[in-house]
């Protein structure tokens, strides 16, 4: 296993040189000396602390370099990085990366990429026997079609899902939609699995939701309606008089 070459002592003894460099470059924006960090066998860089406002845990880096041993130390350059501690910006993230489920408004315009993997060719064989065969019946296709993958991908995500079996709501449901008269079973291959809601009153209307998904808007659900209060069987009718002739 390798190991850095111990730093010379002529770099690390260069603070009031880096110093200088960084104060010409910062003023008194330059703070207390808090290391050094070796970058080969003929540089090292001087940290010192930032003293600028918004750049909290912020250094001024200062790297000095020689020719070899007995030569003059001179400075190669002066630059503000971030320490361990610095508050920074995120990651750079492309503008088609950041975009996700829920982001879009209305009036907002999400293009899809020529080479989105989500989407195949229309004219390409489908696998999906039920797609083909409508497609050749009314003679219209798509420009494209959900590739496998994605149509895999999108089942799995509903079915783990708000209106997937496994949510809180399902698990309460006296009955499942796959027996529900307001399912309406989607085409193709996720037929088997998935369907949307039609119920206006369900929380899942409009909604495309799992087979065993479920709630209280169930169309065939029966309750029973008898009044949670004892009722007494009737003992004495008072509507009924008794009418007896005088003499």
């Amino acid at each position: 296993m390798s190991t850095s070459p111990e730093p010379d002592h002529a770099l690390v003894g260069a603070v009031d040189l880096a110093r200088a460099a960084a104060v010409e470059e910062a003023g008194d924006e330059v703070g207390a000396h808090v290391g050094v960090q070796p970058e080969d066998e003929a540089s090292l860089t001087h940290l010192f602390e930032a003293n600028k406002t918004g750049y909290r845990g912020w250094r001024w880096a200062v790297t000095v370099a020689f020719a070899g041993p007995d030569t003059t130390v001179l400075v190669s350059e002066v630059v503000l990085l971030p320490g361990p501690d610095a508050l920074v910006a995120p990651a750079w993230v492309p503008w088609e990366q950041r975009v996700k489920a829920g982001d879009l408004g209305v009036g907002d315009l999400l293009p899809t990429a020529p080479d989105d993997p989500r989407l195949v060719q229309a004219y390409v064989a489908s696998d999906d026997q039920a797609v083909e065969e409508v497609a050749m019946e009314i003679g219209l296709g798509r420009v494209r079609v959900m590739s496998r993958p994605a149509r895999l991908e999108a089942a799995e995500r509903w079915q783990l899902g708000e209106f997937g079996p496994r949510s809180d709501m399902a698990r309460g449901a006296p009955e499942h939609c796959g027996t529900c008269g307001f399912y309406l079973p989607v085409a193709g291959s996720l037929r088997a699995a998935f369907g949307v809601c039609g119920n206006e009153i369900a929380p899942a209307d409009g909604h495309a939701v799992h087979a065993e998904y479920g709630c209280g808007a169930h169309s065939e659900l029966r309750i029973d309606q008898t009044s949670p209060v004892l009722v007494a069987d009737l003992i004495y009718d008072d509507s009924l008089l008794d009418i007896e002739r005088s003499e």
